[in-house]
């Protein structure tokens, strides 16, 4: 019997369990490493930007959200195509784009220049972030295994969003503002004939045409969206047309979206992984803890430098300290994930979050560098503990088929709550922000005004005033930020308990779920399939098993047993018993509804 839920090529390790798929990792994160150096680097050169492009505040906004909003928009698009055409294609192409929009960026003269490069350098990365992953889970269909593979790919995301400061204040300090990107051209220079060499082709279901309407209209309705709560976050009313137009439209095309792949025979994404509790919840996890952060690190940075006057490098060198925690949850969120399950692990991860976001609030106008150190050490670590256990968890959920579609999936809701973050976070704080501005004495209404829209601005307005009507204003603006700051936090920490009411509905300990199509095919194979047939592949001895989890390394040895009725081909049959813990021996479908032991 043919298989029809797994890549006709799949790579040798995948299949056999050699050492190859440590080496596929190796690029995978290194690829990772250049799209989330590129995410956070630009934070630090903000105000060199700002003070050599002049750009608008609108216009600095779309600067750092174009990025991510337009990366969101997409992911759904080339993660589904991927599965089609293949991903190691796709990630390819977008290796070749990301280091061309680079290159525009870096050599920007007008802030229009630097916005669209920053659009294609999110369509590049649309192609690489859901790429990575969906190649991942295919390389490593032991779960056990792909936790340690994904504890070590998430780490090296943290890595290279908390390292980003670090190297971008370096080369703003010692070059100029452009260098921040035109450093992504050697190292894709690099990576492109690397991938080309080592990493295998992996492709999901070739069944039916790709369906490249309801693509457009995914990536439609969420940059509608994400647009929408943009202008708002910007101050724009609610209601006003530019905001309420967007959200409207985006809201009607996912909605359109949604029911179009639901009669669908062979659909983009197949909408009853959503039913699973387990996943829907690991991509709220997800949505909530990158809306909680993204937003407040790009405001830490402003504070760092405007407020206590560090330097670019200094600025990054403090961050350093989120790096190394956030490393060390990596590095040991496999065992933890085993030790805890997963509704403790991104629970408690909320929770450690939620205290180092509220320990930040006792930050001032003067350096406390110890408190900040241990606020971002709990910070890095609670954060990386949850984002490990949610990747790892909607990873799970997902029969290797739809690895693309589900990758995409994981990706659009970190970006999306990263870019909703920005906005969200950065409404709040100008709401809190522009009132203590609206009366200094001695400063005009229109410098009052002008001096509201940012911190960075105040200081330039109070520069031209001069005297003690500068002076007032500068103070004001100081004391205006930080107030503004402490509700900033307040916010975020209420949006990260959130998350760990959220997480209660995660499963209570972590299982080892096997696609029931492939188990079923994989025993159909070994009582049809003539003995030399079973023998062929050198890893596999006779009466081996050769389901996606092929010896059950670490998750307990593999039962096979013929079942009485074929299940649905879909793979959301409801199973004939529980599925259990990476102790005990299981076959299963992924998701199944049971309750967690």
């Amino acid at each position: 019997m043919s298989r029809t839920n797994t890549a006709p090529a799949r790579p040798p390790a995948a299949t056999g369990g050699g050492a190859n798929r440590w080496v596929v990792l190796v690029v995978l994160c290194v690829s990772l490493l250049v799209v989330a150096l590129d995410a956070t680097i630009l934070h630090v050169a903000i105000p060199s930007l700002t003070e050599d492009l002049r750009p608008s505040s609108t216009a600095l906004l779309w600067i750092v959200d174009a990025y991510p909003l337009i990366c969101a928009s997409l992911l759904i698009l080339f993660g589904t195509l991927g599965d089609r055409v293949g991903r190691r294609r796709i990630l390819l192409l977008g290796y070749a784009l990301f280091g061309i929009a680079s290159a525009v960026a870096a050599l920007a003269t007008e802030p229009s220049v630097l916005i669209g490069a920053r659009v294609l350098l999110g369509v590049g990365g649309a192609m690489i972030m859901p790429a990575t992953l969906s190649i991942l889970r295919a390389v490593f269909p032991d779960r056990r295994e792909r936790a340690t593979a994904i504890g070590v790919w998430t780490a090296v995301a943290a890595i290279g969003a908390a390292t980003g400061p670090v190297l971008g204040g370096f080369l703003v300090e010692h070059y100029w503002w452009g260098s921040v990107f035109l450093i992504n051209i050697p190292l894709m220079a690099l990576i492109l004939p690397l991938g080309r060499r080592l990493l295998p082709e992996s492709r999901g279901t070739a069944d039916g045409p790709w369906d490249v309407l309801g693509a457009l209209m995914a990536a439609a309705g969420v940059l509608g969206c994400v647009l929408g709560v943009k202008r708002a976050g910007a101050g724009d009313p609610i209601l006003a047309l530019p905001t309420a137009g967007p959200l409207l439209l985006g809201a009607a095309l996912l909605v359109l979206f949604v029911r179009r792949q639901k009669r669908r025979t062979h659909p983009l994404i197949d909408m009853r992984l959503f039913s699973r509790a387990a996943f829907t919840t690991s991509v709220g996890c997800i949505v909530l803890a990158m809306l909680a952060l993204v937003g407040l690190q790009l405001i830490a940075v402003q504070y760092l430098q405007l407020v206590l006057g560090l330097s670019p490098l200094e600025t990054g060198l403090r961050l350093l300290p989120l790096t190394f925690a956030a490393m060390a949850a990596g590095a040991t969120g496999s065992y933890t994930l085993r030790r805890i399950g997963p509704r403790r692990m991104v629970g408690w991860g909320f929770v450690l979050t939620a205290a180092a976001v509220l320990l930040l609030t006792f930050m001032g106008q003067h350096d406390r560098p110890l408190l900040l150190t241990v606020g971002f050490v709990l910070l890095g670590f609670g954060l990386q503990t949850t984002l490990f256990s949610a990747y790892e968890s909607m990873l799970s959920e997902a029969p290797q088929r739809s690895a693309g579609a589900a990758a995409s999936i994981g990706e659009t809701s970190y970006q999306l709550g990263a870019g909703m973050g920005t906005a969200l976070l950065g409404s709040v704080m100008n709401a809190a922000y522009a009132p203590g501005l609206a009366a200094v004495p001695g400063v005009p209404a229109e410098a009052g005004r002008a001096a509201a829209n940012s911190l960075g601005e105040a200081y330039q307005v109070a520069e031209q005033l001069g005297g003690a009507a500068g002076g007032a204003l500068h103070q004001a603006a100081r004391h205006a930020f930080v107030d503004g700051l402490h509700i900033t936090l307040f916010v975020s920490a209420g949006l990260l308990l959130l998350g760990a009411v959220m997480a209660r509905r995660l499963p209570r300990v972590m299982e080892c779920p096997v696609d029931v199509e492939e188990a079923v095919e994989a025993v159909s194979a070994e009582d049809f399939e003539p003995d030399e047939s079973r023998g062929s592949d050198e890893h596999h001895g006779a009466g081996e098993p050769r389901g996606p989890h092929e010896s059950g390394e670490g998750c307990g040895p593999v039962r096979r047993s013929r079942p009485t009725e074929a299940p649905e081909r879909s793979g959301l049959a409801e199973p004939s018993e529980p599925r259990v813990p990476a102790t005990r021996e299981a076959i299963e479908p992924a998701g199944s509804g049971r309750p967690a032991h």
